[in-house]
């Protein structure tokens, strides 16, 4: 990653909840955002098929109301930080059965800003003080996500 979207990326979580994240935080940060992009695809999958639809619509993917809100923040911050370009580098398209309609794809960066969003927040919720989040920290909001998304 370059060291402008490092330096970006950093903002983020510093405006978002008040963390301090490196380099490594970063790598973990992707990895958590296509996992859970993937998830989201996956289900999104099985609803355009039940629907007999040859394409995955954004109204296939299972946002909810919280997402939903942690989209409409990342909108609102990155109009600052201007994420999105890199978060459009950043995604990544695991092939499913099914293709992407191309309006799901151009959702991809402001998923997974919101995804991102909701992270920063879920260190905040399970430790307040934090400031540095350590690998047990990020292997809880893993174990969260994992349950929920």
């Amino acid at each position: 990653m370059a060291v402008l979207a490092v330096a970006r990326f950093e903002r983020f979580f510093r405006l978002a909840a008040g963390l301090d994240l490196d380099k490594q935080d970063l790598r973990r940060h992707e990895e958590f955002v296509n996992t859970r992009l993937y998830h989201l695809l996956v289900r999104g999958e099985a609803t355009a098929k039940a629907n007999g639809r040859d394409l995955i619509l954004p109204c296939d993917l299972p946002i909810t109301k919280g997402l939903q809100e942690c989209m409409h923040e990342f909108r609102r911050l990155d109009q600052e930080l201007e994420l999105q370009p890199i978060l459009e580098q950043l995604a990544r398209h695991p092939p499913l059965d099914l293709d992407y309609a191309d309006d799901t794809k151009a959702r991809f960066p402001l998923i997974i800003g919101g995804l991102g969003m909701a992270l920063a927040r879920s260190f905040k919720i399970m430790e307040p003080g934090l400031k540095n989040p350590r690998a047990e920290h990020w292997q809880r909001c893993f174990d969260l996500f994992d349950l929920l998304l």
